[in-house]
């Protein structure tokens, strides 16, 4: 008979840790890491785009997308950190602190040493964060040894930082009369700033500087939107009435599209056209916001239209805002902190302007040539007399044998084009010292005689003239697939 064995004395139960070690953290170092992550994203979005010479959406734009949590918090961190971004990267040379790893994620790596560095002391809640703090004595020690080095005391003349002059520019808010009226609106802000209307524009409210709006729920259901006065002035210039239609030629991110379809009364037609992908995305969500149902968003290039094709048979107004250098709203769009923008950059801004010129040019020439087009608004944020006189210059011979004339939109506004060609009082100039942005107009308007010309032409016999063009086969990149209509369903 088999013996039993003696029961095992039972094993003492260790005492375990619990299963779910996770760290809490504070809502402040929570805040803080989101911080940091989305401040990376956007720097590191600003500087391959600067780097690689595009253009992409200004450091206001990307931080005041919906996605973006902390929106002050982000917006504060990138531009402090672009703004100490030549000491950052010297220190960080002269420290030869960073492996590969690090190397390949250089823009959270440039925030976190911001805030080492002169900010606040980033809490250790992540990888990123901790590996630099361990290395802070080394950034630090490399920061006075920089300092001694450049025969300065401190980083304030390290960074040679210059203070900008005069008063701050106002906050400025257009209505979004689709949804609400101009007097609602001021009832509804005056509760919390102090609130005017503006003189030149109708639908355009004037604010004091530093008016935070951006969570105000009325921005957020597209009742107003935060607009620029020079922009807001360019869709005023052109005048279009409800029953036209009208072709926005570089449209996203949709401010004065969404603008016009105001002025329109959500009547009529905009075809609004935006060639980058991301761009129409972001188009599309502003047409969205503001509840246009009159916008056909054209995912393609204004310049592949053919003038001809009978789908423009009745469009009647062009508004023509193409890319610019930007160097009206350069404070605003704050690309004066990226390393681009550094003084020994003369030539390739040279060469920079004179390639947007000639862009500027055909742009404009092609948007004279519709035939039944009755006003052309040709406009830049730019103070660069290249993109400006110079331009319209150029194609008036064009635009006077099309029958368009130069026209004075805003008569009571007293900054004129510059004295560099015949008609230049007719041009609108906004100054950025005297208006804080400097905006460029030009209103192109047809003469009667040609108009009637035109409105003969085409009542002849529009079906048989319809017919000879598709003959003739000129194109349109299919209108019918890249069309979309913001009404709810796609056309």
């Amino acid at each position: 008979m088999a013996r039993r064995k003696p029961n095992a004395a039972p094993k003492k139960a260790t005492r375990q840790p619990p299963a779910a070690a996770k760290q809490k953290f504070s809502s402040a170092e929570r805040s803080s890491l989101y911080a940091s992550r989305e401040a990376a994203k956007v720097l590191g979005t600003v500087l391959r785009g600067d780097a690689e010479r595009r253009a992409v959406a200004s450091i206001k734009s990307l931080v005041f997308k919906p996605s973006v949590r902390n929106k002050r918090g982000t917006f504060a961190l990138v531009c402090e950190t672009l703004k100490h971004l030549t000491v950052i990267k010297e220190v960080l040379e002269i420290a030869d602190v960073l492996n590969s790893k690090w190397k390949r994620q250089e823009p959270l790596v440039y925030i976190i040493c911001y805030d080492i560095l002169f900010g606040k002391e980033p809490p250790l809640i992540g990888d990123a964060e901790k590996f630099l703090m361990k290395r802070k004595d080394a950034l630090v020690s490399s920061l006075a040894t920089l300092l001694v080095r450049k025969k300065v005391e401190t980083v304030d003349e390290l960074l040679g930082l210059s203070q900008v002059n005069g008063p701050l520019k106002p906050r400025y808010v257009r209505v979004n009369t689709l949804k609400m009226d101009v007097d609602s609106a001021v009832q509804e802000l005056v509760k919390l700033y102090k609130v005017e209307k503006d003189e030149t524009v109708p639908d355009l409210l004037v604010m004091p500087p530093g008016s935070h709006l951006h969570a105000h729920h009325l921005v957020k259901n597209g009742r107003i939107f935060l607009q620029g006065k020079g922009s807001a002035m360019v869709a005023a210039a052109l005048q279009p009435e409800p029953s036209w239609e009208v072709i926005d030629a570089c449209s996203a991110p949709g401010n004065k599209t969404i603008n016009l379809a105001a002025l329109m009364k959500g009547q009529g037609k905009i075809i609004a056209c935006e060639l980058n992908e991301e761009r129409v995305k972001r188009l599309e969500q502003t047409i969205k916001l503001s509840g246009a149902t009159n916008i056909e968003v054209f995912h393609g290039d204004f310049l592949g239209l053919n003038p001809e094709d009978p789908s423009f048979a009745k469009v009647r107004a062009i508004l023509l805002d193409p890319s610019c250098s930007g160097s009206g709203t350069i404070t605003d769009r704050l690309d004066h902190l990226l390393p681009s923008h550094s003084a020994d950059n003369k030539n390739y801004d040279s060469m920079r302007l004179h390639k947007l010129a000639v862009f500027q040019k055909k742009a404009l020439a092609h948007a004279l040539s519709f035939p039944q087009v009755e006003r052309v608004v040709y406009s830049t944020c730019s103070i660069h007399q290249i993109e400006n006189e110079d331009v319209v210059s150029s194609v008036l011979p064009l635009a006077s044998s099309l029958g368009f004339e130069l026209a004075t939109p805003f008569p009571q506004w007293q900054r004129r084009g510059l004295p560099v060609l015949a008609g230049s009082e007719h041009l609108l100039r906004m100054d950025p010292e005297e208006d804080k942005e400097g905006f460029f107009i030009a209103l192109f308007t047809k003469t009667t005689s040609k108009l009637e010309d035109s409105n003969s032409n085409l009542s002849e016999d529009p079906e048989r003239e319809c017919r000879r063009r598709r003959r003739q086969g000129h194109p349109f990149l299919w209108p019918k697939v890249f069309f979309r209509a913001w009404n709810g369903r796609m056309r």
